[in-house]
């Protein structure tokens, strides 16, 4: 007997979305918050969860969030989902919409899980390349929508792995191309000042996912967060399990917006290191660093080979995030931002696996 026969053919045909675990000292591979939010504020949960009996199941319907999440994003309560992380929130939404046949219009290179689940669910993904400036080509996402009639458009803004925005006139348009909903996943709008939330008001077809993991450095506990009208939240939120957001997480959550202008000092911070270090690269031999509006760029290098340049810099202790495998980005690594001191550390490992692989690296590679 061969169990796996009874996998889906569509299933057994993909590759699982995976990180190989590496440990190193300087770690911008994750696109995490290099600050960890203030003891303060880790003692005010901790003081929650140790008057809350942890026999206890969370609430069913964590109101107390759902409402703090609707105050800080400007948008009704009754039209907020909370999530273990937006990729449970990304998981729901097609759960409810994808079946054999649907199409999904998918900009590429972008998050893999998108493309991923939608073929597990037996979806088509409608893949539409980005420009050579590795831009969102509104145009060919227009005509996607409508000449596939798709039930779904996702797009990252800023996109993960380029930093590529999408204006909200652009956004705009998507939702006016045809009745399919548009996905915007805004896991790292903190850090280009931009949202889609106004739209909501006027577009019910629009779907605005976030989450707490990059700006509000609470990566370790997967909290998200789905905005969209009422009806479709009620929809989405047959497909979330029972129970999905522990309290603790709940609580941290809470915490976290509680202390919105301490995290906003630490999102201002890390756009200066990130202009900073593409300021510092931009005289580099042998290099390119893409223009971001997230907490991570890309790095392209002309000469010598992505991967052993992710080798020597591993080599000195320092991880970042191979993207050889992405369309469009064969000669690429993403860069995370980290603390100043960690950014100045990866710019002489960067001069060294440079100079390692051949490169003329006379130029100086740290900060002016």
């Amino acid at each position: 007997m061969d169990p796996l026969r009874h996998i889906k053919p569509a299933v057994r045909d993909i590759r699982a979305y995976t990180l190989v675990a590496r440990a190193a000292r300087v770690k911008i591979n994750q696109n995490e918050n290099p600050w960890d939010l203030p003891d303060s504020v880790k003692r005010r949960v901790l003081e929650r969860a140790l008057v809350r009996p942890w026999s206890r199941y969370p609430d069913f319907d964590p109101r107390e969030l759902t409402d703090a999440l609707a105050a800080d994003a400007g948008w009704r309560h009754d039209g907020v989902l909370a999530g273990n992380g937006s990729n449970e929130l990304i998981e729901a939404l097609l759960l409810v919409t994808v079946g054999p046949g649907t199409r999904v219009v998918i900009p590429e290179p972008t998050f893999t899980l998108y493309a991923l689940l939608t073929g597990i669910l037996g979806g088509d993904a409608v893949r539409v390349p980005l420009t050579e400036r590795l831009r969102y080509d509104v145009d060919a996402l227009v005509a996607a929508r409508r000449e596939s009639e798709a039930a779904l458009t996702i797009v990252c803004s800023p996109n993960n792995p380029t930093g590529t925005t999408l204006s909200r006139a652009e956004l705009e348009r998507l939702c006016n191309a045809g009745d399919g909903l548009v996905v915007v996943d805004e896991a790292y709008h903190e850090f280009a000042g931009e949202t889609a939330v106004p739209l909501l008001e006027t577009h019910p077809n629009l779907v605005v996912l976030r989450t707490f993991s990059k700006a509000m450095a609470l990566a370790g506990l997967r909290v998200g967060c789905l905005l969209a009208s009422p009806d479709l939240v009620r929809e989405v939120n047959k497909a979330r399990l029972p129970y999905n957001l522990n309290f603790f997480a709940q609580a941290a959550a809470l915490a976290a917006l509680e202390e919105r202008e301490t995290l906003g000092g630490m999102v201002r911070r890390l756009v200066e290191e990130r202009e900073a270090l593409l300021r510092s690269l931009a005289d580099v031999p042998g290099v390119r660093a893409w223009p971001s509006e997230a907490n991570f760029f890309l790095l392209e290098l002309e000469e010598a080979s992505p991967k052993a340049v992710f080798e020597a810099l591993y080599r000195r202790g320092v991880l970042v995030r191979d993207v050889t495998s992405y369309p469009m980005l064969s000669r690429c690594l993403r860069i995370t931002v980290g603390t100043p001191e960690e950014n100045e550390t990866f710019l002489h490992a960067l001069g060294a696996a440079l100079g390692e692989a051949g490169v003329d690296t006379s130029a100086d590679t740290g900060r002016a």
